[in-house]
């Protein structure tokens, strides 16, 4: 085991870990961050995306040592200044969720594509979100809420 410092939504934590431990374990079972979620254990799915350093990554593939130093975001910590993040919040309106099992990892990558692309197209956010799965199908909604997001985002960088 190792002591670790984790930036984690904008706190430091600080927790003993084996090297190897995943992030997804090292938010899930030590610091109670149930939102991003396990799906396939091999990073395929994107249940457990997260930010790091602004960019998605699979917690589920990612070690608490690969990370240490980093910043890292979760779903639980897009809201900005008490308020939804433009993505979630677009998710919310469009309803761009079935099960929601999804979700959490699918608003983490789009987020990252809106913060980093202020005018995505069709294109770019299909390839944003590729390798984010929804068992459920709701695509045509994702994309609505991820185009929403976007507008949402110009106009609060404008104002």
């Amino acid at each position: 085991m190792i002591l670790v410092t984790l930036d984690v939504n904008g706190s430091k934590r600080s927790m003993e870990a084996a090297s190897d431990e995943t992030l997804l374990s090292a938010l899930r079972d030590r610091l109670g961050l149930t939102g991003t979620k396990y799906g396939c254990g091999e990073g395929q799915c994107g249940a457990c995306t997260v930010l790091v350093d602004g960019k998605a990554a699979r917690s589920c593939r990612t070690t608490v040592t690969e990370v240490t130093g980093r910043r890292i975001v979760t779903i639980e910590g897009l809201t900005r200044a008490g308020r939804l993040h433009p993505v979630q919040q677009a998710f919310l309106d469009q309803e761009a969720f079935q099960c929601g099992y999804c979700t959490p990892g699918m608003i983490v990558a789009a987020s990252a594509l809106v913060d980093g692309n202020p005018n995505p197209s069709d294109e770019d956010i299909v390839g944003g979100l590729t390798g984010n799965i929804c068992r459920c199908g709701t695509y045509p909604r994702i994309l609505a809420a991820v185009r929403q997001a976007a507008v949402a985002a110009q106009k609060e960088k404008r104002s």
